[in-house]
């Protein structure tokens, strides 16, 4: 019996409901004795069960199966049907509308407008590139403009470097918990993602170079401005030390940087090896969701790979996009937006911090998330399941753990897409919940 089919017979049992939500799978040599199969065999089951999404692992305490999905139902006076969002993170402030509209306008006279719509390349125009190294630009660092590439959006730039650094099959060195989109743009091109240790700094620099003696990794991947999902900042020491590393083993990073504009007084760890990171950024966070432009900041001898790259993956920027943005970025719209979306997050983050201050929070205050360790009794997906039951959608951590690691007991908390006082009321909700039990859930 291969591994498969020992795992549909468990999804049947779980599906039958004779393996229930909460319920504990066996340790993974009793498992095996139990099916007469070998120890890697069952552990092949067990990943491929979580890989279905109807287990979970956390640490120290096993496999559990996941909570099924929880019937509709808010409860924070929404409308029927409706949820309270803060799995997904769109920041959106009042003044973002008309600023924007005043800075596009122009585009949309007759003959700007059939100019903005003719195809552009990845390498953009020498306006849009000097403005974006303007954008970028911290301290005496400034990027090369040059050097400057443009995507549709940041995960094509992302995917894009990928694409360049990392043949299939090969190995990508990410934080242990990191983005769950690169998790997925890894796993389509076949590139084996090594979880690396993150302490109170970020990335350890010391992870990296254990790892790269172990086995050769192709490029590292790292978020060294407000991770996603831990919100931490690297301090320049760490990045300086980072980047040693990368220049002694001659590694590549991809560095993401799409929430840096949160934070814009730390300069990015391209600016501390430049000749080994790719930076990646974007406009959807910073500006609007709905009109996306990513670009990427490059050692020389990358630029060739990775425009083919962009350009083979269709992944080239629309120039209606390349030129509103330029416009924004020239008029200072970009930055009154970033600015007000900054005050926004720090407002946020007092919010969560009125109703959630007597739990184990991890944040910045500038910050559009929190990271959230759990209180016992509560589990994660039980937790996540719960809070679904009142109209509101939280990531477990296991969208972010890497490799066979087990995911943490906390969840995400994305607090940008709600309306001030909605996010108030479903922060209180659940604060409320976490002070109760699961079995308080179940009695009602």
């Amino acid at each position: 019996m291969d591994f498969c089919e020992v795992a549909d017979s468990v999804a049947a049992e779980i599906a039958a409901g004779r393996l229930r939500p909460g319920d504990r799978l066996p340790p993974q040599r009793i498992f095996a004795r139990r099916h007469g199969i070998a120890g890697s065999t069952a552990a092949r089951v067990y990943r491929e069960l979580t890989r279905r999404g109807l287990t979970v692992g956390e640490v120290g305490r096993g496999t559990f199966v996941r909570a099924a999905d929880p019937q509709p139902g808010p409860a924070l006076a929404e409308p029927t049907g409706s949820r309270i969002d803060l799995e997904l993170n769109y920041p959106v402030v009042p003044e973002q509308a008309k600023l924007l509209a005043d800075g596009i306008s122009p585009l949309l006279r007759a003959d700007v407008l059939e100019s903005s719509m003719r195809p552009v390349g990845a390498a953009g125009t020498p306006m849009a590139r000097s403005v974006v190294a303007d954008l970028l630009a911290r301290g005496p660092w400034r990027p090369e403009p040059e050097r400057l590439l443009f995507a549709g959006n940041g995960r094509q730039a992302i995917a894009a470097a990928l694409a360049a650094l990392v043949p299939p099959g090969a190995r990508l060195g990410v934080e242990e918990l990191t983005y769950p989109v690169l998790k997925g743009i890894a796993t389509r091109a076949g590139v084996t993602l090594v979880p690396l240790r993150v302490d109170a700094a970020g990335l350890d620099p010391a992870a990296v170079e254990a790892a790269a003696r172990k086995a050769p990794l192709k490029a590292v991947y790292v978020q060294p401005t407000m991770h996603n999902p831990l919100s931490i900042s690297m301090p320049a020491e760490r990045r300086a030390e980072l980047a040693d590393v990368l220049t002694h083993l001659d590694l590549p990073a991809i560095e993401d940087g799409i929430w840096s504009f949160l934070r814009d007084d730390l300069p990015p760890l391209a600016a501390f090896a430049p000749e080994h990171t790719i930076l990646v950024d974007s406009l959807s966070k910073r500006l609007a969701p709905g009109l996306s432009l990513g670009f990427a900041v490059l050692p020389g001898p990358a630029v060739a790979p990775v425009a083919t790259a962009l350009r083979s993956g269709g992944w080239t920027p629309m120039r209606f996009a390349l030129e509103a943005a330029t416009r924004w970025l020239t008029d200072d719209t970009a930055r009154s937006v970033a600015r007000a979306k900054q005050r926004d997050a720090a407002m946020r983050q007092e919010i969560a911090a009125d109703h959630l201050g007597a739990f184990a929070i991890r944040s910045d205050p500038r910050s559009y998330y929190c990271w959230w360790e759990l209180p016992p009794p509560w589990r994660a997906d039980t937790f996540v399941a719960a809070a679904a039951r009142y109209g509101i959608a939280i990531t477990p951590a296991a969208a972010f753990a890497v490799g066979r690691n087990s995911a943490p007991n906390a969840v995400r908390l994305g607090l940008a897409s709600p309306p001030p006082r909605t996010l108030s009321r479903a922060l209180a909700t659940l604060a409320g919940l976490a002070r109760s039990t699961p079995d308080d859930l179940l009695a009602e």
